[in-house]
């Protein structure tokens, strides 16, 4: 018999292997408890969002330790046994780092009010619980990673850290003139910003590089507008160490140990 369609999304994060456990305490590891809000632990390991898991508590369909469990209970993975439809949640859990070639016309986000189409849409194949890695918006292009690591997520994102993010950008009006706007001071939301690395590719078809480190929403459409330029394509093509290179559009493909290594940092 086929798995059942959440068997098939708790694939590689619950195993209905191995025996029993009863809720103790491990002291002789040294380890105190560290006890997470079901919802919270379920949605952190990709089973389900807080709101789908809270159905899944309501419905009676989390159990602890062979107890049913409510939302609002709390549980150490490491200490207790969690079961999801009978099914044992494992401690330990390969993380998934996604590239997505994001077409135009898709918003960023796992899901739209207004129905419009989600970038979330075209890596659902990837059989995990994945969220886009910051943002690009509805009209623009390329690169956008998914994973469900939180902290490499925090650490693309975070200003701090100083990300760099590469886009093509092709746009109208003077572009000799925009050069020096561009590269200079720029402030948007009251916050000024990190001079960008702006090149032009091709003057006639008004076609530059731009690398900035923040990300803030829509930046460089609205430096654009502040320099007098219209944009009338955007492509990201690099964040960080990692390049779109030849990915087609509307296509994902996984990350290499490499390159997860070097978003790492390490």
């Amino acid at each position: 018999m086929g798995m059942s369609g959440m068997e098939m999304i708790l694939h590689g994060r619950l195993s209905g292997r191995g025996p029993s456990m009863r809720r103790i305490h491990r002291k002789e590891r040294g380890r105190a408890a560290v006890e997470e809000r079901l919802q919270k632990l379920l949605s952190a390991h990709g089973v389900a969002s807080r709101r789908k898991a809270e159905e899944y508590l309501s419905t009676g369909r989390i159990t602890v330790n062979g107890r049913a469990a409510h939302v609002g209970d709390k549980a150490d993975l490491e200490r207790d046994e969690i079961r999801v439809d009978g099914v044992l949640l494992s401690a330990a859990r390969p993380r998934t780092y996604l590239m997505l070639n994001k077409p135009r016309g898709y918003v960023t986000t796992l899901s739209d009010e207004k129905g419009r189409p989600t970038a979330a849409e075209l890596v659902a194949g990837c059989g995990r619980r994945v969220w886009p890695v910051g943002r690009l918006d509805m009209d623009s292009e390329g690169l956008l990673l998914f994973t469900d690591d939180g902290a490499l997520t925090q650490r693309l994102i975070h200003p701090s850290h100083e990300v760099e993010k590469e886009y093509r950008v092709w746009v109208s009006g003077d572009v000799n003139a925009a050069l020096p706007v561009l590269r200079g001071p720029m402030e948007l939301d009251g916050a000024v910003l990190r001079p960008a690395q702006v090149e032009v590719l091709s003057l006639s078809r008004g076609a530059l590089r731009v690398v900035i480190h923040q990300g803030k929403n829509r930046q460089i459409r609205r430096m654009c507008a502040q320099a007098g330029l219209d944009v009338r394509r955007l492509q990201r093509v690099r964040e960080g160490t990692l390049e779109l290179g030849g990915l087609p559009v509307g296509r994902w493909r996984r990350l290499d140990s490499a390159e997860i290594r070097r978003l790492e940092g390490r």
